[in-house]
């Protein structure tokens, strides 16, 4: 009877786990972290980061002067580099979805550079731009300009012909067009290649940070990781982490309050 009570008991805390999305997501948290303490422990270095290392190093981090310069720093030029992809993607691609001579000019160049390598682009932008942090400004919007101008492109493909035939049929003109049917319609294509062009760009600041050493949390990375203070060099991971999924939040609710029709067929299903 004792042995039938706890299986009955294991068995409804497993449902309880598995019905509840958050305690799920908890319980693959502390799987993971407590798999990365052990080994760790066993057989890593002392100086490697650990969980406890980064939790007892977070309080101190977080209130550095170094840090929080470093976070700013970067963070400005993400959202500077991030302002200037969104409005020339979205040129861009709005240009090559609706053009068949743009397409055919640019769009295997888009296509290609979009799957060149960063850590490759970064010393020609330092040739053209120097050790400055306008080379890492220039990464950033070469980093994220190309999603967002695949994405855009392929919803400026997407809208309905017909849609297009009664503008002309009114005498619409170009610009009208691209900006009155054209670019509402690609707006779902448009915020998934932001929400690509976050983690890029993200990506793309960091890099430039470690090649130019230049100040920010890429570089503070690269100085904390060097001197064997990873603990401390993961704290600022985690920070670039965290901005990127406020951003993704930031996007989501953005979504829900003003773009209510974006997800609606995923509501009703």
């Amino acid at each position: 009877m004792a042995l039938a009570a706890v299986e009955s008991s294991s068995v409804h805390a497993t449902r309880r786990l598995t019905a509840s999305p958050a305690l799920l997501k908890i319980a693959g948290g502390v799987v993971v972290l407590g798999i990365w303490e052990i080994v760790v422990r066993l057989w890593a270095p002392a100086y490697v980061a650990k969980p406890t290392g980064i939790a007892t190093v977070l309080p101190s981090v977080l209130a550095s002067a170094a840090v929080l310069s470093a976070a700013g720093i970067t963070l400005a030029a993400v959202a500077q580099g991030l302002c200037i992809a969104v409005v020339t993607g979205t040129l861009v691609g709005l240009l090559v979805g609706s053009v068949r001579l743009a397409e055919r000019a640019l769009g295997i160049y888009v296509n290609g550079l979009y799957a060149m390598p960063m850590v490759a682009v970064v010393p020609l932008l330092t040739i053209w731009f120097g050790y400055t942090s306008a080379a890492r400004l220039a990464t950033i919007v070469f980093a994220s300009f190309f999603p967002i101008a695949m994405n855009v492109a392929d919803g400026a493909r997407s809208v309905p012909p017909e849609h297009l035939e009664v503008a002309h049929a009114y005498g619409a003109r170009s610009h009208q067009i691209w900006f009155g049917i054209t670019l509402p319609s690609s707006l779902p294509y448009l915020i998934a290649g932001i929400r690509l062009g976050v983690g890029r760009a993200l990506v793309g600041a960091v890099v430039a940070e470690f090649v130019i050493s230049v100040d920010g949390l890429g570089f503070y990375i690269l100085f904390q990781s060097r001197t064997f203070h990873h603990n401390e060099a993961f704290v600022a991971v985690l920070l670039l982490a965290g901005f990127a999924v406020l951003v993704d939040a930031g996007i989501d609710w953005a979504i829900r309050s003003r773009l209510r029709w974006y997800r609606a067929g995923e509501r009703a299903a």
